[in-house]
């Protein structure tokens, strides 16, 4: 079988984890790259051996000799290579959340139907094998009907600084939680409540919290802080509990799995996400290129995250922001 020839469409630091995942995967080839930054292109291409770069990513999606694409820009950047690529008859997997408004999509769910290429959402979680446990045994019944929900996703102020120039927590790692709160449930925000606090004195808050009420009766809160001491000896404190009329799910991921004490002090590596396993960066990112590779090979769409899961996921975060620049509860049409 052919290898899938893919495209990178933005080598910031999430782009460069994509092509490492993409270049040691054995169904896919890390084809070309395209960034603003001709420094990041050429630093990348060097790594990668990769000859085909450029700046403008139509010159990519027009490529016969490209297959797929991975948008890997900002989210307020994702909309038009996405579309551009579909247009041509690129398959995509585009980083979450999926746009930065509806509209851009709804215009990008619209160009994936009737049997076009396959659009993909890389909501990352639902490929972590806990959540995808605790996603079994809710479908299972075992703890009853989900009736409440609490997730905390803390990082260092190190990881973030320059992302609260542009963005917070309610519009990013909100939106993992939020999209296992709605996978996990079933269901469908009502109403939100959301406050966030400045305490880094940047752009955007780096605190925040966020109350959500489903449809089904279930209720959920999230913590976001993203202003941890940077001698914090982890990367990613990631936990979940989900309580049922009979019984309860605790999920912890990298708080830590594995902590390594040395001369220098304490830490927690990444053993889920992305970590290099034998030189080849392997984890939830390659499980997630799998999948999309198999939806490729297969022409099935993809079921374990639907372009439609992706706007549900950014219509309820937009929704969380606008309760927490207004301090009111918004209700969802």
């Amino acid at each position: 079988m052919e290898k899938l020839r893919v495209g990178v469409i933005g080598v910031g630091w999430f782009g460069t984890v994509h092509c490492r995942v993409i270049a040691g995967h054995p169904e896919l080839e890390l084809a070309a790259l395209c960034d603003a930054s001709e420094e990041r292109l050429a630093e990348m291409a060097r790594e990668h051996g990769v000859g085909r770069i450029c700046t403008d990513y139509r010159e990519l999606a027009e490529d016969p000799e490209i297959d797929a694409l991975a948008v890997v820009t900002p989210w307020d950047h994702h909309a038009a290579p996405v579309l551009a690529g579909l247009a041509a008859g690129k398959h995509v997997l585009v980083e979450k959340p999926m746009a930065s408004t509806l509209e851009d999509c709804r215009r990008m769910c619209d160009a994936a139907r009737d049997g076009g290429p396959i659009l993909m959402v890389g909501h990352i979680c639902r490929f972590n094998p806990r959540y995808v446990s605790a996603k079994r045994e809710i479908d299972a019944g075992r703890i009853g009907k989900v009736v409440a929900i609490n997730a905390r996703r803390n990082v260092p102020a190190q990881w973030v600084t320059g992302q609260l120039e542009t963005i917070g927590p309610v519009l990013h790692t909100c939106s993992h939680d939020t999209d296992m709160m709605l996978w996990l449930t079933g269901a469908r925000v009502e109403r939100v409540y959301a406050q966030t606090v400045n305490t880094l004195g940047l752009p955007h808050d780096d605190i925040a919290h966020v109350m959500y009420r489903f449809d089904s009766g279930a209720s959920a809160i999230y913590e976001g802080a993203w202003n941890m001491p940077d001698k914090t000896p982890f990367d990613l404190d990631e936990r979940m509990s989900v309580i049922g009329t009979e019984g309860f799910i605790h999920i912890q991921d990298t708080f830590p799995n594995i902590g390594i004490c040395t001369r220098d002090g304490f830490h927690s590596p990444d053993t889920t996400y992305w970590p290099e396993l034998h030189g080849i960066t392997g984890g939830t990112l390659r499980d997630e290129w799998s999948y999309f590779a198999h939806c490729v090979r297969e022409g099935t769409r993809p079921e374990v995250i639907t372009p439609e899961d992706g706007m549900e996921a950014v219509r309820t975060v937009l929704a969380a922001y606008e309760s927490s620049t207004s301090g009111a509860v918004v209700t969802l049409d």
